[in-house]
């Protein structure tokens, strides 16, 4: 395989784990990065949101061989904790025994990633925003925190540069037929903070993610290594209540304590934290096509942004990486069919899962704490067990499968869904739902539907 020049634009978590697997098969890669060096620059508060580590993100850290390195900043969640209204809780545990997602720190995640990449020999250059792409000349121009530009020539070049990309905006509007769409959902996010106790201890259940359901809103949180929770508040912009009604501390305090009773306690920082950390908007991006030739792809978030409901986003995108390498080992020196396949394949499933995160947003928000909801999950879990082979529930099919695709786990979990809601209709089905009635049924309608 001959080795070429790789520019990547963006060395978040996706472009510095491309730079590995492309460094990894020799290929002289360097990073382009618009922000300064994380690693040693202090965050900024209220941007360091955890995520959701899970098996497709795993496959692709182990494929470079740094699962190992990433596991020591990694908790374990073994189910969903919910902090009901009324001051009662519950745990949902994910999967079957053993299967459980890893909170990480998006900051944490993203250095060791980079230092991992340099250790590959991979260039990072920071403080390089990316100002404009000549395709004809396969350049590339960066302008610096000074405000001087800088001309690079690539061989092949990769935006991976997020949701608001620069390389994707410039491939768009050099592109006549190029196929946009963005989608923001009327919440945003804001981080808040409980931390740890006063011997460093985990003030809630420490390997489980916790939520707050509360019908039009929600908040979360996760475990972080120094007993600390980062918290996320999904919320309305407008309206009541909201991001816009709570314009003062006693508003505030008093909306908590009515709605949120038992954080209260353990957020001592709480009206610091929601007035100085920064509201954020999420976003769902579309686009079409993702390629040039041989020569540029946008992989990621530049590709296709998601909102975190399923706790995908990250694993899409390292999924992305790896469906690539795969590529590279079956076609060789052919980038024009590496960048096509890797189009044709992962573009159905970058739509299938935006689909099912914002569906998983509403079951998050509004349904994991109905009795009804709960029943079928319960009657699904069933099934399941005593059926591996007919049923994987939706969750499981996205979180612990890596063979099964985005794609297929949509339509399969539509099949199921429309299954679900004819037997939840069946009279008396709280009293019976372990009957034989039931599981027949269920076969029935699977067998009718192929």
């Amino acid at each position: 395989m001959s080795k070429k020049e790789v520019t990547i634009v963006g060395a978040g978590l996706v472009g510095s784990l491309l730079s590995i697997y492309l460094a990894k098969r020799g290929h002289q890669v360097k990073v382009y990065e618009r922000r300064g060096d994380m690693r040693k620059e202090k965050m900024i508060a209220g941007r360091s949101i955890n995520l959701a580590l899970s098996d497709r993100g795993i496959k692709a850290l182990e494929e470079v061989g740094i699962m190992n390195e990433i596991k020591k900043i990694a908790i374990p969640m073994h189910g969903r904790f919910m902090h009901n209204a009324n001051g009662s809780s519950a745990y949902q545990p994910y999967g079957n025994e053993g299967q459980f997602i890893n909170s990480v720190s998006r900051s944490e995640l993203n250095k060791k990633l980079m230092d991992l990449a340099e250790e590959n020999n991979v260039e990072i250059i920071f403080n390089q925003r990316c100002d404009s792409i000549n395709w004809e000349k396969n350049t590339a121009q960066f302008e610096d925190a000074g405000h001087q530009l800088s001309t690079v020539n690539y061989q092949l070049l990769f935006g991976s540069d997020g949701a608001f990309s620069a390389a994707r905006l410039t491939h768009q509007l050099q592109h006549d037929r190029f196929q946009y769409q963005q989608y923001y959902i009327d919440s945003g996010y804001k981080e808040l903070n409980i931390p740890p106790g006063p011997n460093g201890e985990f003030l809630l259940e420490k390997n489980a993610l916790h939520i707050w359901p509360r019908g039009n809103y929600m908040m979360i949180a996760l475990p972080n290594m120094d007993g600390s929770f980062t918290c996320t508040l999904f919320f309305p912009f407008e309206g009541e209540p909201s991001f816009a009604s709570l314009d003062t501390k006693e508003k505030l305090r008093a909306f908590f304590k009515t709605t949120f009773a038992d954080a209260v306690p353990l957020m001592p920082t709480l009206e610091d934290d929601f007035f100085n950390n920064a509201t954020a908007s999420l976003v769902t991006v579309k686009c079409f096509p993702w390629i040039r030739e041989d020569k540029f792809a946008l992989i990621g978030d530049a590709a296709h942004a998601i909102v975190p409901f399923f706790g995908q986003g990250m694993n899409c995108g390292f999924e992305d990486c790896s469906v690539l390498n795969e590529l590279i080992e079956a076609y060789g020196d052919d980038w024009e069919a590496i960048l096509q396949s890797f189009q044709q394949l992962r573009k159905p499933d970058a739509d299938a899962i935006a689909e099912l995160a914002l569906t998983n947003f509403v079951e998050m928000r509004d349904k994991v704490g109905d009795p009804k909801f709960l029943l079928q999950k319960k009657i699904e879990a069933a099934f399941s067990k005593k059926y591996p082979d007919k049923w994987i529930p939706a969750y499981a099919q996205v979180t612990f499968s890596t063979h099964i695709r985005y794609s297929e786990a949509l339509q399969n979990s539509m099949r199921q869904e429309t299954i679900m809601q004819e037997v939840m209709a069946m009279p008396g089905i709280e009293d019976k739902w372990e009957a034989e009635e039931v599981e027949k049924m269920i076969l029935k309608k699977i067998e009718q539907r192929g």
